[in-house]
């Protein structure tokens, strides 16, 4: 996510290397880079300037904290400033109605329909609602057919009507059908088209009026940079939507369309698109995003993903298992389960500071457990429980049903015991351990 602005950012700060305080020379030298590498992350050029404009502002003149080297304080009035322009505060949905009507609009190709499904899916298991999604692009049956597998996926109620060429007649029986059936949110999917055009928006505007939704969302995808921003203009001036969905985010993105839409709007960017799975939808915070830009990592959205997937009672059995030197490869398996659903794996490295700049030559498979679920998978149930029987003769068997070599199995196997013997160490008198390790450090010398 963003990493060629990020390399660009990280080289812009390192003219201020070495430097005892902040000059208007160096400044200048430093902003000048900042302002070359927003435009070429697409941002609008007037945006770049003024961004640029004000960081240099608040910079010259301020002495360099005790704790701060002037790169450091630089990095810091850039994040502040990001964090602003991209609309400083995370906005939340309006789920004030009953039920709570939304209107999601957008080009084809946005992203717009699996993004209904996400949302729905989010409201579903988040915010404890019951959604119906709504079927109202009446020009493309593969748009209705998408829709209704997308609902099957979730759990998920999906309208439609067969035939009905009416998109208003549409939204409003599907209010009806909902208001009778105990829906308490209502998604409203409209047509896209390849580009803005008068009859795309006089239709989504007639739907708008006659249903009056409590939330318009606009969905854009990111990898469009200033064409993302120029087609949100267009449809904020028709129809004053209430936020922004930015798709795609796990993609090729530069940036562009992040950091310009909500001063061009004056609309939020309220949720983020960053994979193909239902799940990968996140509340859009600003300072947050300005980290992750800055190569900080994003450690808070990382600790939210993994206490989604926390099951208490999944731990505490675990934990006697641990106790009883009972945990096996099907435990292993369940924890890998768990790591998948938090989201793709180049994500979330990206969110551990530092750990995106380090490993950004290094391509991370999404499916990075495969080799390990296919050899897992190759085993028999005694040997998940007791891998110690694990001998030559069975090692072969496991790599030819797995696709692998013994020396994969060899190294699993290997890692598989270094794990259990430290999760064993860590069990009980953890913090006595942790404690006698660090008092025994105190006199060690470098």
């Amino acid at each position: 996510m963003f990493d060629n602005l990020s390399d660009k950012l990280d080289k812009a700060f390192h003219i201020l290397k070495g430097h005892g305080k902040i000059t208007e020379v160096n400044v200048a030298d430093t902003l000048k880079e900042v302002r070359r590498a927003l435009l070429d992350a697409d941002v609008n050029f007037k945006i770049a300037k003024d961004f640029t404009t004000k960081v240099k502002e608040k910079a010259i003149g301020q002495n360099v904290l005790t704790t701060l080297q002037p790169g450091q304080l630089m990095v810091k009035l850039v994040k502040d400033e990001l964090t602003e322009l991209m609309g400083g505060d995370a906005a939340g949905v309006n789920l004030s109605g009953n039920p709570t009507v939304i209107l999601m609009s957008g080009l084809q190709g946005s992203g717009k329909t699996t993004f209904s499904g996400k949302l729905a899916n989010y409201l579903k298991t988040k915010k404890n609602k019951k959604p119906l999604l709504v079927a109202c692009d009446i020009y493309r049956p593969a748009a209705i057919n998408q829709l209704h597998v997308v609902g099957e996926q979730i759990g998920v109620e999906v309208y439609s009507e067969e035939g009905n060429k009416n998109a208003v007649e549409i939204a409003q029986n599907a209010i009806k059908h909902a208001k009778a059936n105990g829906f308490n949110v209502v998604i409203v999917d409209t047509a896209g088209r390849l580009a803005v055009d008068e009859e795309m928006m006089n239709e989504i505007a007639n739907v708008h009026k006659a249903i009056q939704p409590h939330e318009t969302l606009f969905v854009v995808d990111a990898m469009t940079g200033q064409d993302a921003v120029n087609t949100a203009k267009a449809f904020n001036d028709r129809l004053d939507f209430d936020g922004v969905i930015l798709t795609k985010l796990d993609g090729d993105t530069r940036g562009g369309a992040a950091i310009s839409i909500k001063s061009v709007v004056n609309k939020p960017i309220k949720f983020i698109g960053t994979g193909e799975k239902m799940e990968a939808i996140d509340v859009f915070y600003p300072n947050r995003m300005a980290e992750r830009i800055l190569g900080m990592g994003d450690v808070v959205s990382l600790v939210e993903r993994a206490q989604e997937q926390y099951d208490e009672e999944e731990a505490r059995k675990l934990q006697k298992k641990i106790a009883k030197n009972e945990f096996g490869f099907d435990d292993f398996l369940s924890q890998i389960q768990q790591v998948k659903k938090m989201g793709n794996m180049k994500d979330l490295v990206g969110m551990i500071p530092g750990a995106g700049k380090a490993l950004k030559d290094v391509e991370i498979e999404d499916d990075a457990f495969k080799h390990i679920e296919a050899i897992i998978h190759s085993m028999t149930p005694g040997e998940r429980t007791k891998p110690a029987i694990i001998d030559v003769k069975r090692k072969n068997r496991i790599a030819k049903g797995s696709g692998t070599s013994v020396q994969q199995v060899n190294q699993l196997l290997k890692q598989f015991d270094q794990m259990s013997k430290m999760m064993k160490m860590m069990q009980g008198g953890a913090g006595k351990n942790l404690m006698r390790m660090m008092g025994g450090m105190k006199g060690m010398r470098p």
